[in-house]
């Protein structure tokens, strides 16, 4: 009787270098593909399927290199011809290459496809509406916003015990607040929290916001002055 350990075995090396070699052909093909959809479509990430009599191949690129490259032949199930995880079955990769013509004509057939899309489509635009004077106008008025807000600041920084603190009071119904610091005024909130900066150390307001709520704000510079003028009320029968 044959000792079964004793029967050769063998060798898949010569088949896995020929699939390997399959492979990195159509990597470096495929490729190609993929850095060409990758200038058309205007992203670093993407992916495409193309349709073939045969099935469907579905290419997807990031950073414009090939990630995978999958056949689908219905019945037949998917086949990554490319991937980052492992390499095909020999048998599996030999059907999908079978088909691989014709998925670069499907990919050639787009390209053409869109020849000449962009041909009826005008380049002349309109010229674009300038927003410096509106702009300016909104400087100015938060200009001076600003030189108001910082002597406030700086009358409340003399009163003040701390370095740092709020002024608040209603407006026509709404809360407005300042916030000062050594520096000047911090910010200028109107509507409490999720409201307008008028002031801000990181972006201006809208001019429309602006146009709403200036006027205002010689309400709220009224409002400071009454409260200076208690505060020097509270202290007048203070005697020594």
């Amino acid at each position: 009787m044959t000792d079964p350990t004793e029967q050769a075995v063998d060798s898949t090396a010569e088949l896995a270098a020929e699939r390997d070699e399959v492979v990195a052909a159509v990597t470096e093909h495929a490729g190609t593909i993929a850095r060409e959809l990758a200038v058309l479509q205007g992203g670093d990430y993407g992916q495409r399927s193309f349709d073939t009599d045969a099935g469907e191949w579905t290419l997807k690129y990031e950073a414009g290199a090939l990630q995978y490259l999958r056949f689908d032949g219905g019945p037949g199930g998917e086949t990554y011809v490319v991937s980052t995880k492992q390499p095909p079955e020999p048998e599996a990769l030999a059907t999908a290459m079978a088909d691989y013509d014709a998925f670069v004509e499907s990919y050639n057939r787009y390209v053409d496809s869109l020849d000449g899309v962009l041909d009826d489509v005008d380049a002349d635009f309109p010229e674009v509406a300038s927003t410096e004077s509106v702009v300016a106008q909104r400087d100015r008025i938060l200009n001076r916003i600003r030189d108001a807000a910082d002597r406030m600041a700086l009358e409340c920084s003399r009163y003040e015990p701390d370095e740092y603190g709020t002024f608040s009071a209603r407006v026509s119904g709404t809360r407005w607040e300042l916030k000062w610091d050594r520096d000047g005024a911090s910010y200028l909130r109107v509507g409490g929290e999720g409201g307008v900066y008028l002031l801000s150390q990181y972006e201006h307001p809208s001019a429309k916001d602006v146009r709403r709520l200036a006027d205002d704000f010689s309400g709220f510079v009224e409002a400071y002055n009454d409260h200076v003028e208690e505060l020097d009320a509270d202290l007048a029968d203070v005697s020594l």
